[in-house]
């Protein structure tokens, strides 16, 4: 059976220690083993980092960059293998691995330009002959803990910008699905990136406990569930160090009574039941203004999802494949009961779905809830998978306020033809991403991702300015150079301008604000 080990430099071929087991969602059947890692092996990709960073950080940022295009270039030639073993260990769909690793390529196509991005500011004559300036510096070793449901997508984000601002990056990705993140750090390697600058370390809570309590790693990014990111964000600052935690969604999509319902129906078929659901980002609350609205949604939803098509991740004409794991369907069933036992009215019920051929595999089929209420646990928590509920809410009032008193604030929709309204919701709402006739508003690279609430735990978010600014910290330099501080003469250059230099400046130092 295949053994997936970390990526840490002098280490390789493990064995022995604890593993876990790798599915293939589609099959059911395990597929792989990965070595689940602690302290000891964390300490050594963490002295690895610390010897190979400060050269790394020393190399001009052109240099740099140039490892983040020829990266690119590697990935964009793998695309067709990563995108299938990618699918091949998560479950979905080959055009759905492409997005995610497209997704995370635009992260690196952002970072091709850090040369620009570092600049720092100076001012010149901020007082008497002194003049101030700032730069960017890295801040060492980084590390990042992603989430099962991108396992290219986040890691690129998190890994590109620590990485193309100087830092030494540890990645500790999903134990489901592992075996991109490694191919991923290959393909560094393979592009120039100097060994120990990116390393893979695989586990569970002993490693993240690691990770969060290690003395060398100051800055942590997370993305997963909000309960597991408010104890990352916790436990990482209480040991002092810089934390990014990325929670739980639950995104709401306001149908205005003047939207175009037959757009509204195909965006929804794509948000809310892409990739079975599982993204922070998919839309599982829809909430139609007025009855009529509701109505008519509703009749043009139910022949929509029933024309949705579950499949092998290799099915080109699947619209999304299994679930991650069995205990993930199983849970996401239960969510579905609730919501029945809850008095919800369960118009398509997608439990029990079995593939023919495939019937260990991991699915589950579309569901739609309707008249769900703001009171159900079923509406209030996240459930990760392919069911969509409907809020029905009188007014534009209401509309606003469902998502803005949500105990998450990750994403959020409007459809409408109504200029002022779309304004006027996406000014008020509070959350962190808003999308306008947009049904999944993730920004593009060179913008900024996070969201608001308890979907996110930290002040700076993902990506873009943020992101340099998160894995980076600003130094400030005033500076003055009076008499007697000349090159080549013993501080004895004159003070008068027959040779034809400056005069000195024989003033005592005056702060510059005061000068």
């Amino acid at each position: 059976m295949r053994a997936i080990d970390h990526v840490i430099v002098g280490q390789g071929g493990s064995a022995g220690g604890r593993t876990a087991s790798v599915f293939d969602p589609n099959t059911g059947q395990v597929q792989a083993e990965v070595r689940l890692g602690g302290s000891a092996d964390l300490d050594r990709a963490v002295a690895a980092a610390q010897a190979a960073q400060p050269a790394w950080a020393a190399t001009n940022p052109q240099r740099r960059a140039r490892v983040m295009f020829r990266f690119k270039e590697l990935v964009e030639r793998d695309m067709d293998s990563l995108a299938a073993l990618l699918s091949s260990e998560h479950g979905k769909v080959i055009a759905d691995s492409k997005g995610d690793i497209q997704r995370g390529l635009e992260v690196i196509e952002f970072c091709c330009g850090i040369p620009h991005v570092l600049k720092g500011e100076y001012t010149q004559g901020a007082g008497p002959g002194i003049d101030v300036y700032s730069m960017r510096q890295p801040i060492g070793i980084g590390a990042g803990i992603t989430p099962f449901n991108f396992p290219a997508m986040i890691p690129l984000w998190m890994s590109g910008v620590a990485i193309a601002t100087g830092n030494a990056f540890i990645l500790k990705p999903s134990e489901r699905d592992p075996s991109v993140p490694v191919r991923l750090a290959e393909l560094f390697r393979e592009a120039g990136l100097p060994e120990g600058i990116l390393q893979v370390v695989h586990g569970d809570k002993e490693m993240v406990d690691a990770i969060l309590d290690h003395p060398a790693i100051g800055a942590v990014s997370f993305v997963g569930s909000s309960d597991i990111a408010h104890y990352v964000y916790r436990r990482g600052v209480a040991a002092g160090k810089r934390v990014q935690a990325m929670g739980g969604a639950k995104n709401h999509g306001i149908v205005m009574p003047d939207a175009d319902l037959d757009q509204v129906v195909a965006d929804l078929a794509g948000a809310a039941f892409g990739s079975a659901g599982e993204r922070c980002m998919a839309l599982p609350v829809v909430v139609p203004v007025g009855e009529r609205t509701a109505e008519a949604l509703r009749a043009k939803l139910i022949p929509a999802i029933d024309a949705l098509r579950v499949g092998v991740s290799t099915d080109a004409e699947a619209h999304y494949g299994p679930v991650v794991t069995a205990q993930h369907r199983d849970r996401i069933e239960q969510w579905i009961q609730t919501g029945v036992d809850e008095g919800a009215e369960l118009v398509v019920d997608g439990r029990g779905f079995a593939l023919q051929g495939h019937e260990q595999g991991f699915f589950i089929g579309p569901s739609l809830f309707d008249h769900v209420t703001p009171t159900m646990r079923a509406y209030q928590e996240e459930i990760f998978g392919p069911v969509l509920q409907i809020v029905r809410a009188p007014d534009f009032e209401t509309a606003v306020r469902l998502p803005s008193e949500h105990q998450y604030g990750n994403g959020v929709a409007i459809f409408t033809r109504n200029g002022h309204a779309a304004r006027e919701f996406a000014a008020r709402v509070n959350v962190g991403m808003v999308g306008i006739n947009v049904p999944i508003p993730v920004p593009v690279a060179y913008h900024t991702f996070g969201g608001w609430k308890r979907s996110a735990f930290g002040d700076t978010n993902q990506h873009g300015m943020e992101g340099v600014k998160f894995w980076t910290k600003v130094k400030t330099v005033t500076q003055r150079w009076p008499d007697g501080m000349g090159a080549g003469s013993g501080g004895d250059l004159p003070r008068g301008s027959e040779d034809g230099g400056p005069s000195r400046i024989q003033d005592a130092f005056v702060i510059p604000t005061m000068g």
